[in-house]
């Protein structure tokens, strides 16, 4: 069974506190509660609202917003509430109730072309998946429902998840303008219907919850860690906006070479090869002075 871990994220509004868990908790729906009465249907919600500087519940995906009442500060109570969901969700807590009708929020699904001429990326208006997958067949894709189903497309090559989109990657027995539309209906229908994008453990299967994450992280050379941060603030948004990835795999301090994995659209990408040496590489040595000779990407 796969614990669940709550995360307190602070929001614009700081009446308002996100209680962030590691998988999702509803299936892709949205419920709101201004009070004990709404709640009927989320023995959750009930709970929060016995807490009597508790406003308001929402509950999406995989998170729980709580607005409170001015007689506390979030900073006083935050952690204590993130321990009682985490308990609670734990001892086997049902959150919303199955006859349940969620407030219905329109899933929009576009189609953007990436600089792989391969790649399209298919963006979706809400969160879908809490880590990062990358699929390259049927038999890896055993941990993901959507994407055991999208390999049932002839075309599909792989399939790449983010945080709100899919990247896929195709044969060149198809063109895109001959496929997106069948594509991201599919997909939007997929979410829309409340499907599993990815099973519960999958994260941790593969090593990719937060906690996992930060273990690996801490357990790295100064160099390295000082490779990734760079590589987290100022190469991951660029590729991801493009529907790919970088992943630093390791870093050798007698050759001073780091290798990473292109991921998703960069995977395969023409012009992956001058962003590697041009792009990244002049940076980590700019920034890095002595420290990086060459950078390579084991799948380039």
């Amino acid at each position: 069974m796969n614990t669940f871990k709550v995360s307190v994220q602070e929001t614009t509004n700081n009446a308002i506190v996100k209680f962030e868990v590691n998988q999702f908790i509803t299936q892709h729906q949205s419920f709101e509660f201004n009070n004990i009465d709404e709640a009927k249907a989320s023995p959750l919600a009930q709970q929060l609202f016995y807490l009597p500087f508790v406003k308001k519940v929402y509950i999406s995906g995989n998170f729980i917003a709580v607005e409170r009442y001015n007689i506390v500060e979030w900073n006083d109570v935050q952690d204590e509430v993130a321990e009682q969901i985490e308990a609670y969700l734990n001892d086997g807590g049902i959150v919303i109730e199955d006859t349940t009708t969620a407030k219905k929020v329109p899933v929009t699904v576009y189609a953007e072309s990436t600089p792989n001429p391969s790649v399209m990326k298919f963006v979706a208006n809400k969160k879908i998946v809490n880590a990062l997958f990358e699929f390259t067949s049927i038999d890896e894709a055993k941990l993901s429902p959507l994407a055991t189903e999208l390999f049932h497309f002839p075309f599909v090559k792989s399939v790449f998840l983010d945080e709100n989109y899919v990247s896929i990657t195709k044969y060149d027995m198809a063109e895109w303008q001959d496929v997106t539309i069948e594509v991201r209906e599919f997909i939007r229908s997929f979410i829309e219907n409340g499907k599993e994008i990815v099973v519960a453990n999958a994260a941790e299967s593969l090593e990719k919850t937060n906690q996992q994450l930060d273990s690996h992280f801490e357990s790295l050379d100064d160099t390295s860690k000082e490779i990734i941060n760079i590589l987290e603030e100022y190469v991951k948004p660029a590729v991801a906006s493009d529907g790919g990835n970088i992943q630093f795999i390791s870093y050798d301090a007698d050759t001073k070479n780091v290798s990473v994995l292109l991921q998703g659209a960069c995977s395969g990408c023409p012009s992956s090869t001058y962003t590697l040496k041009s792009g990244i590489e002049n940076m980590l040595k700019e920034m890095l002075p002595g420290k990086v000779a060459m950078v390579e990407a084991i799948n380039g």
